[in-house]
């Protein structure tokens, strides 16, 4: 028997919750309740509420899924860059 396909949805994170879960909205306003993916967490990926994220939810499930990915919004992007720059200090 073959494994079954992953549900793939966007939403937007409403809620963080302990244990490194999230509250997400999907796009059909459907709330969940995800966890953080192990290549995110290898990566560092931080999200935080309001960011756009894709979600995979298993079709046995749909209450529960996990982050796979965190959309760049250019409005936030552009926010996070007026931020000042740390300044490495030269060596002599």
């Amino acid at each position: 028997m073959a494994k079954e396909e992953l549900l793939e949805f966007e939403g937007i994170i409403t809620e963080a919750l302990p244990e490194g879960r999230f509250r997400v909205r999907l796009v059909n306003d459907h709330e969940i309740i995800a966890y953080t993916a192990g290549r995110m967490k290898k990566n560092r990926i931080r999200t935080l509420v309001g960011d756009r994220v894709s979600v995979e939810v298993s079709p046995y499930d749909l209450n529960k899924g996990r982050l796979i990915f965190r959309h760049k919004d250019t409005a936030a992007e552009g926010f996070r860059s007026a931020s000042p720059q740390r300044r490495i200090p030269r060596r002599r």
